[in-house]
């Protein structure tokens, strides 16, 4: 396993991030806690969550996950340990704080005092924005909508929140997620002018069907010295191969939440997935392996967020996202990425 430090913070993490939505609604609290010890065992030293999980997110589950990670951090050192979470947005989770989600101060103050209490502990290392209060496109969306504005908590008082959660030893760093190359300009802008410190990181969507962090996103992280925690890196297990031929396995998450997922599920996905899979048999890899692999070779990505409904699919995940793919392999898919550009958004 390979570490480093995040830029702008102290924080060294392993290039693999454990996720966790799938624990409380997919996984039990024994099949969580399963993982995290594999995790452990595999060198991951990074570990992701959010208050609205598991996914798909509902009222009666919300912050079982966070819950059953603070019980395995329970007694437990954190020595080594990089802890993420997350503040859920406006709107889409109205029962989330009984409705309190516009992302004012007193409110993301709020949901990092509940976070700390579901994870018993008494500082986030990595406290993150987890979709932005103002009208963006996100989730697969591509067009911006300027009918869709809406009023809101400014930017400046996000920054102000986060920024007396700091001095208050509450959380070590924020990030941002969801977010735009607009957006993290803003944010620094925000924070320079009012002196105190701007997102380190952001958690996106990355994979090979979802690239929209290649352009003006990427840009941004090398201006303001911010890195990428890809997210969805296997295009939500569409491209661990599962799904190949219209497969529908039982027990596999788009198979048993078919609302989920919409953007790995449109018609050019398949195609591009199809090649890839293609390609990585001519290359001798597995289709996990040369998807993760790609992942890890982006200059941007400060580490690849993998999940799994069981040891063995985290297995495999780990060893993928530390795959080097040679410059043959990643040529190969840069041809691919001239058919199949930004398939699933």
């Amino acid at each position: 396993m390979q570490y480093r430090i995040l830029p702008g913070t102290d924080l060294k993490v392993s290039e693999v991030c454990l996720g966790t939505m799938t624990w409380g609604e997919q996984n039990t609290e024994a099949d969580a806690h399963a993982q995290l010890e594999h995790a452990l065992d595999a060198g991951v030293t990074f570990i992701d969550t959010a208050e609205m999980y598991p996914v798909p997110p509902n009222a009666t589950t919300q912050g079982r996950t966070e819950t059953i990670l603070g019980n395995w951090l329970a007694g437990r050192s954190r020595d080594g340990l990089v802890i993420a979470s997350k503040v859920a947005g406006p709107g889409r989770r109205d029962w989330i704080r009984d409705g309190r989600t516009d992302l004012t101060p007193a409110n993301i103050a709020e949901a990092c005092e509940l976070s700390l209490r579901r994870l018993k502990i008494d500082c986030i290392d990595l406290f993150q924005i987890h979709w932005p209060q103002r009208n963006v496109p996100m989730f697969g969306s591509t067009e911006f909508d300027p009918a869709k504005e809406r009023p809101g908590p400014s930017i400046e008082g996000q920054v102000e929140g986060m920024a007396a959660l700091i001095r208050a030893g509450k959380i070590r760093h924020y990030g941002l997620s969801n977010e735009t190359a607009w957006g993290v300009c803003e944010f620094h802008r925000v924070a320079r002018a009012l002196g105190v410190p701007g997102p380190v990181t952001v958690q996106n969507s990355y994979s090979l069907v979802s690239r929209s962090t290649d352009g003006d996103l990427a840009e941004a992280l090398h201006r303001q010295t911010m890195s990428l925690l890809a997210y969805s890196p296997l295009a939500g297990g569409m491209l661990s191969g599962k799904y190949l031929g219209g497969a529908q396995p039982p027990g596999a998450r788009f198979t048993r939440f078919d609302q989920l997922g919409a953007r790995f599920r449109r018609p050019y996905v398949a195609e591009a997935i199809d090649a890839y899979a293609a390609l990585a048999k001519r290359r001798g890899l597995s289709l996990v392996a040369l998807a993760l692999g790609y992942v890890k070779s982006r200059w941007f990505t400060g580490a690849t967020i993998v999940g799994a409904t069981s040891v063995a699919q985290l297995r495999e995940n780990i060893a993928g996202a530390q795959v080097v793919l040679d410059a043959e392999t990643l040529a190969e898919i840069a041809k691919i990425q001239l058919l199949y550009p930004n398939p699933a958004g």
